[in-house]
């Protein structure tokens, strides 16, 4: 099961099981086959170069995160292409306030999915920040649609009843 094993990662067998969802998340970022295709390569080349650091945890979460930023590169990179040199020194201060901000949101992140099951954290990746449908997350993971919903609404029962614990401290 990969949510259990801490082994070294197989980049071949995450390329089968992932590569297709690796693949629709670049599309849906980048807007472009061929960009597509290219940074999905990359993302893989980084899970090839990195296979030994990497966890065997959650890899979903994993290559979502990954394909993201890859991604987010790619655009910032066409971006600074596009604009003067005064604009790629306010992207890299866009960038680093950016950094910045994600590290505390991915901090908050891990204390909130740190007892969901990998697959929740998965689902509630594609539905909240991918906007995949409900019907298209069902199909990712394979559960039922009301089996996704079960989860999501336990999710956010979960997080509304941690968030009047830490008011109430």
């Amino acid at each position: 099961m990969p949510g259990t094993k801490s082994t070294e990662i197989d980049p071949e067998d995450y390329y089968r099981r992932y590569g297709p969802m690796v693949l629709r998340r670049c599309r849906r970022l980048l807007g472009d086959e061929q960009k597509a295709l290219d940074a999905m390569q990359e993302v893989f080349a980084k899970v090839i170069e990195q296979r030994k650091r990497l966890q065997h945890r959650f890899p979903s979460s994993l290559l979502y995160r990954i394909s993201t930023n890859v991604c987010l590169n790619v655009l910032r990179t066409q971006w600074a292409q596009a604009s003067g040199a005064d604009d790629k020194v306010l992207m890299q201060i866009a960038v680093y306030d950016e950094a910045e901000e994600r590290l505390i949101r991915r901090d908050r992140l891990e204390r909130i999915f740190s007892r969901e099951r990998p697959s929740t954290r998965a689902i509630a990746v594609m539905y909240y920040v991918d906007g995949m449908t409900l019907q298209e997350v069902s199909q990712e993971v394979g559960l039922s649609l009301s089996g996704v919903r079960k989860r999501l609404r336990a999710l956010r029962k979960r997080l509304a009843a941690s968030k009047e614990i830490s008011r109430e401290s």
